[in-house]
């Protein structure tokens, strides 16, 4: 049993890392001259054959058409539109502001269980989301994280794409008792980068070091994370998960100060504390129910 606890608190955690290389790798390949929607596309291309191969190997890929339509479908925003506005939200506002507005999801994950599935909003989450939306402003107002420039765009689309992250969760609930995620993330990617290709200039003139970089988006970032996120699920609590995830807002904030000189203002670094806080607060709210 203590094993089993263990491990899964190490699945979240190595997932929560490798989800905050993200931001820094994406900032990696925008300074070898690449586009926002490239950068996505590739991701997206990536993770889709890791999922792809990790259905087949599992006899699971084959599904009634009507489901691989649905999930291609929602892939046009759950990862076409999240993967792109996250990409523009680093190239315009750095990467530790997309970072921490893509952690406005789960406030959003709060109103649809409500608006959705009738879940309760107690005092606590209430607290929450103010507290997260007060840290929210302060984020925006203090212009982004990209030294000497205030980017609104960077903003605008980091706050959209924490919206394209937070309707996977009503999507999941639906689908996940009938299909594997290897095989829903398999379809959805692949309505993502379809999505993305009509956006893109497809160059295969790369470095070995961009071709590096790329497929490390795509099997560490878009399939390794989500393979650990799943085995924790599988050996602790949802509760203990959701408080484990919130390490990846704080390493990608670090990573882009560290790698990238990117900081805060006062402002910004309030506001991004306020938001990892009210996560806490949902969390901890969810233990109690539980």
């Amino acid at each position: 049993m203590i094993s089993t606890q263990y491990s899964g608190l190490a699945f979240i955690l190595l997932a929560a890392f490798l989800w905050s290389l993200l931001g820094s790798l994406s900032h990696y390949c925008f300074a070898a001259g690449l586009a926002p929607l490239e950068v996505a596309f590739w991701r997206a291309l990536f993770a889709c054959l890791c999922f792809a191969v990790h259905a087949a190997l599992h006899h699971s890929l084959r599904i009634p058409m009507r489901h691989a339509a649905s999930f291609a479908a929602f892939g046009i925003v759950g990862i076409g539109a999240f993967f792109g506005t996250f990409q523009l939200a680093v190239f315009n506002g750095g990467a530790a502001t997309a970072v921490i507005l893509l952690y406005t999801a789960p406030l959003w994950v709060a109103l649809f269980s409500r608006l959705l599935f009738h879940e309760a909003l107690p005092p606590r989450k209430l607290l929450a989301i103010g507290i997260a939306l007060a840290g929210t402003m302060l984020v925006c107002f203090s212009g982004g994280s990209l030294p000497s420039h205030n980017s609104t765009l960077g903003i605008a689309f980091g706050l959209l794409a924490g919206f394209c992250y937070a309707l996977h969760y009503p999507f999941y609930v639906w689908w996940q008792s009938r299909h594997s995620t290897a095989t829903i993330y398999a379809y959805m990617q692949l309505g993502g980068l379809l999505c993305l290709l009509p956006f893109v200039s497809i160059s295969g003139s790369y470095s070995w070091q961009i071709w590096l970089t790329l497929l490390a988006l795509g099997a560490i970032t878009g399939y390794g994370a989500y393979w650990a996120y799943g085995q924790s699920l599988q050996r602790i609590s949802p509760v203990q998960v959701a408080i484990c995830a919130n390490m990846e807002p704080v390493l990608g904030t670090l990573w882009a100060w560290l790698f990238w000189q990117e900081n805060f203002s006062p402002l910004g670094w309030a506001g991004g504390a306020l938001v990892c806080g009210a996560l806490l607060l949902i969390a901890a709210q969810r233990q109690k129910a539980s």
